[in-house]
């Protein structure tokens, strides 16, 4: 009777069907030896924000003119004389300078990548200090080898980059101009 129970056992096994899983899933199968720089959207990426531009601009403007008009009339023993005369000069001299720095790091995310293989990158990052908001967004388009093996990418590497960087608070408040000196400013006062 043993004996039967241990074939009934064994045919019963033999019969079930078998299930298994996979481990590989071709989705998002990534072999052991690639590197691990992100390739999915969502992933996140480190941009290291170096960015220095600096502007100058000079004009400098000279110009005159001198006209003048004169009248004699003679008549029988009176002679009358009329004269007008102008002077125009204009001396312009204008100088303009710009002097922008951003040092920055942010984490991004992967929000979309195009047919091409490129990955669309956006984020944001906000800083508050003692009632001073100063905000940082990035976006643009980074090839992937342009990544490195630390999953870091310098901004000057994307592509079509929008770099912003703003705050709010008492200090900026500070460095704006009044209501009514923007208002002379208008009128070129």
């Amino acid at each position: 009777m043993k004996r039967n129970t241990w074939k009934l056992a064994l045919a019963a096994l033999l019969a079930w069907p078998a299930w298994a899983a996979s481990l590989y899933e071709p989705a998002s199968y990534q072999p052991f030896t690639s590197d691990l720089r992100p390739r999915h959207v969502g992933d996140l990426i480190t941009v290291m924000v170096y960015e220095n531009a600096s502007a100058s601009t000079t004009a400098n403007t000279s110009a005159g003119r001198d006209a003048g008009v004169g009248v004699d009339l003679h008549g029988p023993g009176k002679s009358y004389n009329a004269g007008a005369k102008t002077n125009n000069q204009i001396d312009g001299r204008g100088r303009t300078a710009r002097e922008g720095r951003v040092l920055a790091q942010i984490t991004v995310a992967i929000k979309e990548i195009t047919p091409q293989g490129e990955l669309v990158i956006a984020g944001e990052q906000l800083l508050e200090v003692n009632n001073e908001k100063q905000q940082i967004r990035v976006e643009g388009r980074i090839r992937p080898q342009d990544v490195s093996d630390a999953n870091v990418v310098l901004s000057t590497r994307i592509a079509a980059a929008k770099i912003s960087y703003a705050g709010q608070g008492d200090l900026a408040d500070l460095q704006r101009p009044a209501w009514w000196q923007r208002f002379l400013t208008l009128f070129g006062l």
